[in-house]
């Protein structure tokens, strides 16, 4: 029996959600629907504009998302991140451990510095564009990695964000190879489509030989596979990840299991605000592998997660909420 179902690793961002109109992203140059990196005072300087517009902050990070969505559900978690010596630092970390993550924050005693900000900008389509600017978090490292606690995890999960900087790549791939040496498992998101067309090259140093599950949504694999065809594309991701998860929007999800590809049907819903919707995803799908469930269930699971967390604004859900679908899961 290992300590902890999930293992993360990846940035630690406090989000500052906005909403707006898109002429807004076009004044400002915002890329719609991709997250794009800032340096501090390009990101102040939006801040600025948007004055009470940005009004509201939680912690976040693509890979915080989803362990916290696992720990909701009732998994054994551990998150490795970066904050600095300042207020939003120790909201961070008061907000993991109140979350039940255990992390590598309690013991190692944070640096001067400036804790990461992403403005996540939702437009009436529900749409999310992302703009981040990193801080410490750029400087994380194999300093914040906890080999025991990787060593004793069923999964370590990898937020394909870190191929942004040297550092946390390298990270990443020392975090693969302690988890395989334990003989655990390995699961990776790619994150966002422009990592996928940017940093293509990095991410695949950090998948290694192939990993033990990979998370993608469709434009990121297509960006991964260099093609527009979902059949090709879904042969690609079976050469890199042993199983993988890909969402398709609106559509529903596919799961392969590493013998048959699962069709999960999707849960209709009026979207507000899809920003960690992928994260909720991934985070159903692991608590489910890692808690007795066939990979159909998990895929269920995940999907009825992000479907919901859709129709609210912001990246969390309150854990009551998330017991209350992980029930109906098991009910079914």
């Amino acid at each position: 029996m290992t300590r902890y179902d999930v293992y993360g690793l990846g940035n630690a961002l406090l989000d500052v959600e906005c909403e707006v109109e898109p002429e807004v992203l076009v004044e400002l140059g915002i890329d719609k629907g991709v997250m794009t990196l800032l340096d501090e005072a390009s990101q102040d300087k939006i801040l600025a504009r948007l004055g009470n517009a940005a009004s509201k902050r939680t912690c976040g990070g693509s890979g915080a998302n989803t362990i916290v969505a696992v720990s909701q559900f009732g998994g054994k978690t551990f998150y490795s991140c970066k904050v600095a010596k300042d207020e939003p630092g120790e909201y961070y970390l008061q907000d993991l451990l109140k979350s039940g993550v255990d992390t590598n924050l309690k013991s190692h005693p944070p640096e001067v510095g400036i804790t990461g900000k992403c403005l996540v900008f939702v437009t009436p389509d529900a749409d999310r564009s992302m703009n981040t600017f990193l801080g410490i978090s750029a400087s994380l490292s194999d300093i914040e990695l906890v080999p025991e606690a990787i060593a004793n995890s069923t999964y370590t999960y990898i937020e394909g964000y870190l191929v942004t900087g040297e550092s946390s790549q390298q990270a990443a791939i020392k975090a693969r190879e302690i988890a395989s040496h334990a003989g655990q498992k390995v699961a990776l998101t790619l994150s966002d489509q422009n990592m996928a067309k940017f940093f293509k090259p990095g991410l695949l140093e950090m998948l290694g030989g192939g990993v033990d599950l990979l998370f993608a949504n469709d434009s990121e694999a297509f960006e991964m596979a260099g093609t527009q065809d979902l059949t090709t594309a879904i042969e690609y991701l079976k050469t890199i990840s042993k199983t993988f998860a890909l969402t398709l929007g609106a559509k529903g999800s596919l799961i392969f299991d590493g013998q048959t590809l699962l069709e999960i049907a999707p849960y209709p819903v009026k979207a507000i605000d899809t920003v960690g919707a992928g994260d909720m995803y991934a985070g159903g799908v692991l608590y489910g592998i890692t808690n007795g469930m066939d990979w159909a269930t998990a895929g269920r699971l995940g999907s009825l997660a992000s479907s919901q967390l859709v129709t609210i604004p912001g990246a969390r859900m309150d854990t009551t909420d998330l017991q209350s679908l992980l029930q109906q899961v098991k009910d079914i």
